[in-house]
């Protein structure tokens, strides 16, 4: 048996700064100190050059040692040991990092059916050379995929790099991996399904982008008999908007229902908490949106992992991690009594702001073009800094440089659109609801206002700020036909202005 290998004093030193790196988040501000000391010199984070001189720097050093074969993790001991196995994986991880990357948009275009991993056979047969062999192996395998997949998410959903975006991608990161990778990779890996997240954010900020970055980046087991991850992340991540739905359908989306529940049930409906996987995630937009009794069932899915399908006793169990969204003041909605308290404190495992675009844009005054030029992009299908200028310019001319973008990215991707169709954008009004609520507030207080004209008001109100007539009559429990009643009169008349 060879005798035990020894570190020199530099390579130790340089290891352990590889060791701190590998656990580092990397959207961190650490991170890039880190990457200086490894390379020798500045590098650009989150660059294709940033993984080239990375993995240059380590595999060089490593190869060194296994030219003294010593690049096994089984000639060293105690915590050398512990430190060269992370130095291993870190090295194995950056030589296939673009595999892992072509990997993702393979199975982006494959879809639900899990993609074959070509080049499985030899990243392990390279931990096998470096000490590391199954299970771990697998396991590790499988950290590799989920670690570049949530960087994928991450880096390319969530354009820019303003002050408040850097730490909101730091928060996501933290969120799938927890602020202690260690940890994580220790105890958690296949826990996480009990960690909930609430998104709270303005319309169209990005809050279906996040989520979809959390729930597409769930660990995955590898098979290595076929060859194939277990799934694809792609049909682990189910979205539910609730605000669209009525309240009896909501139930039946969320729990499905048995054949002959309710009159129309024709036959069993399978809901969005029994589809998703033990390995996937279900993201419910407008949570802020839902009803007590279905507030309290979803808190018994949290708690207990189970539920009931409409129209059954028979419980089923629950195997993915919920991400939940509103844009609405939660606050504000507790002190009402129109969100519980219990059910807001068995979501918010973690809770994610996301950030206003005007934020963005007062922070960074480059953010506007990295943003233009990646909507145009989108479009176009290939960089086109052409239209981008002329995009810029005319966004420049028309709504100007304090234009507050009300309806955020999702308002600016619009504008893109409106302006390579037109060649102009003047601009969103704001929104009516500010002016709705200073008109509502004076006639209380004046007590001016009747019956009439404080419903009318107040559904007018709400409806600016939910978009649905089934959001309204959850709220103010009046059937839909009242609710559009009193809408419609809000369009004749002024109803909401005081009375003389």
């Amino acid at each position: 048996m060879a005798s035990e290998a020894k570190l020199g004093s530099a390579d130790r030193e340089f290891f352990e700064v590889v060791s701190e790196t590998a656990f580092c988040n990397p959207f961190s501000e650490h991170r890039p100190e880190l990457d200086e000391k490894i390379v020798g010199r500045p590098i650009e984070p989150s660059s294709e050059e940033q993984l080239d001189e990375i993995t240059r720097a380590v595999s060089a050093r490593v190869q060194k040692l296994e030219g003294q074969g010593r690049a096994d993790v089984r000639r060293y001991s105690g915590q050398d040991r512990e430190l060269m196995h992370t130095v291993f994986l870190f090295e194995i991880f950056h030589q296939f990092c673009r595999s892992f990357d072509q990997l993702i948009l393979d199975q982006v275009k494959l879809g639900a059916q899990s993609s074959p991993v070509k080049f499985a056979g030899e990243t392990f047969e390279r931990m096998r050379e470096r000490g590391i062999v199954a299970p771990e192996s697998s396991r590790f395998f499988a950290i590799f995929y989920q670690l570049r997949r949530a960087y994928h998410f991450i880096v390319r959903g969530l354009v820019g790099q303003s002050p408040c975006m850097r730490e909101f991608r730091r928060h996501l990161w933290n969120n799938v991996f927890t602020q202690n990778i260690r940890l994580y990779e220790r105890y958690l890996w296949n826990r996480m399904e009990d960690f909930s997240t609430l998104l709270l954010g303005e319309t169209g900020s990005g809050k279906g982008a996040a989520a979809a970055a959390i729930g597409r980046s769930g660990y995955i087991p590898f098979d290595e008999k076929q060859n194939r991850f277990a799934e694809s992340f792609l049909r682990g991540f189910l979205a539910l908007n609730l605000s669209q739905f009525s309240e009896a359908l909501i139930e039946s989306e969320l729990f499905g229902h048995r054949k002959g529940a309710f009159t129309g049930a024709v036959e069993t409906h399978e809901g969005v908490l029994a589809r998703c996987s033990p390995h996937g995630a279900i993201f419910l937009d407008e949570i802020g949106e839902v009803s007590a009794p279905v507030q309290i069932k979803l808190l018994q899915v949290l708690q207990e992992r189970t539920f009931c399908p409409v129209g059954s006793h028979e419980p089923v169990r629950f195997r993915g991690r919920v991400i939940a969204a509103t844009n609405r003041p939660l606050e504000t909605l507790r002190g009402r009594g129109l969100f519980r308290d219990d059910f807001f404190y068995r979501l918010c495992s973690d809770v994610i702001h996301v950030p206003p675009l005007r934020q963005r844009l007062q922070e960074d005054s480059e953010e506007l073009h990295r943003l233009l030029d990646h909507v145009v992009t989108s479009i176009i299908g290939e960089p086109a800094p052409e239209l981008v200028a002329q995009v810029e310019e005319t966004l420049h001319r028309t709504v100007g440089d304090r234009y507050a973008w009300p309806g955020n990215v999702r308002e600016l991707e619009q504008a893109v659109r409106r302006m390579l169709l037109t060649g102009q954008y003047n601009g969103s009004a704001p929104p009516a609801s500010h002016d709705l609520m200073e008109r509502l507030i004076a006639g209380i207080e004046a007590e001016t206002l009747d019956a009439n004209g404080l419903l009318t008001g107040y559904c007018a109100l709400l409806y600016e700020n939910v978009g649905s007539y089934e959001a309204v009559a959850r709220q103010t429990n009046l059937d839909r036909r009242t609710v559009k009643k009193y809408l419609r009169q809000s369009q004749r008349t002024e109803a909401i202005k005081p009375q003389d």
